[in-house]
């Protein structure tokens, strides 16, 4: 996988990816932020190579590199079972089909900045970790561990054997921060378009709504992600 991006680049060494090569643009005036990057590469003995600024974004379609591009290994997803041995009381997320990366890369973000343990993906029908994703995620993605499942509705009655207690974020439900999100605790949150499937929804301990005004239905998934989030965040600062 091909990523790019300074902060992205830091956040990769930070985390200890597996990075194949990086290229760096040969820069007129370098700053210091961008020398420490190299030496950092350097003294981790991965491969890297000076090219044009020209070549460095054309490596990336003609984005904006800022001067730096990742060969990256393939993205190491997480096991549902590891990741429950890892965090015995957990704050999870459940994606149940979400299409756009632009809506993950967000989400990611909004979950490292709020405190989630981790995120649950299906396998199958369900944008993964690309490019976009890490773009949009600031690279904060490698900071959390993305669980791949093959059965969503399985994994809700996994965590619930867990002692975790699985709300359904959807329409129709109790007023979320009326509800007690303390952890263990785990939200699903649907596809765009058709929102949680019967069978993941029936299995959740029940139904948690946003209220909304002036006559709006919904809201963009991310964004109702990132108001949830932080009302559990809240809840467990106050336990605490």
């Amino acid at each position: 996988m091909r990523i790019y991006g300074r902060k992205i680049l830091k956040e990769a060494l930070d985390s200890k990816m597996k990075i194949k090569k990086v290229y760096f643009a040969e820069l007129e005036n370098p700053s210091g932020e961008f020398l420490k990057l190299i030496e950092r590469v350097k003294n981790a003995g991965i491969p890297y190579k000076f090219v044009s600024k020209k070549k460095a974004d054309n490596l990336v379609n003609g984005e904006k590199s800022q001067g730096v591009v990742i060969d990256l290994e393939e993205f190491s997803y997480w096991d549902i079972h590891g990741a429950l041995e890892k965090f015995e009381n957990p704050f999870v997320l459940l994606l149940d089909r979400i299409q756009d990366p632009h809506n993950f890369g967000a989400i990611i973000r909004t979950a490292v900045a709020s405190g989630a343990d981790f995120i649950v993906i299906p396998k199958d029908r369900s944008v993964k970790v690309t490019p976009a994703v890490v773009k949009v995620s600031a690279g904060y993605v490698f900071r959390i561990p993305i669980v791949t499942v093959t059965n969503m509705a399985r994994t809700v009655d996994l965590l619930k054997d867990h002692g975790v207690w699985v709300y359904a974020a959807s329409a129709g439900g109790k007023t979320y921060y009326k509800m007690d999100l303390k952890k263990p605790v785990g939200i699903v949150f649907g596809n765009e378009g058709k929102g949680i499937r019967r069978l993941v929804l029936e299995k959740c301990d029940g139904v948690i709504s946003i209220p909304m005004k002036n006559g709006v239905e919904s809201l963009n998934v991310a964004v109702s992600a990132g108001i949830i989030m932080y009302e559990v965040w809240r809840q467990n600062e106050s336990k605490s």
